[in-house]
């Protein structure tokens, strides 16, 4: 499983995400986190349809099986991987 994190450097909710992704690593090193800066990898970003940050996309197997935009706690991040 991986957790695709879309952000960008200017975008205050998307560091507001920062220490809750950073903890969500440390309690879960089995999910591969995928931090993906929507100005740097503009390609990935579009191949995505984001259009809204904070985006956070959960892939099993390569494809897409859930997606939320906006901060997110721990607990709804928990949630979205169970």
């Amino acid at each position: 499983m991986e957790l695709l994190d879309f952000y960008a450097d200017w975008c205050g909710p998307c560091q507001m995400m920062k220490p809750t992704m950073a903890e969500f690593e440390k309690v879960h090193p089995e999910i591969k986190v995928t931090a993906v800066n929507i100005d740097e990898q503009e390609e990935l970003a579009e191949k995505y349809g984001v259009s809204s940050i904070p985006c956070l996309v959960v892939l099993k197997d390569g494809e897409e099986v859930e997606r939320v935009v906006g901060v997110q706690s721990l607990k709804k991040l928990e949630k979205l991987v169970g």
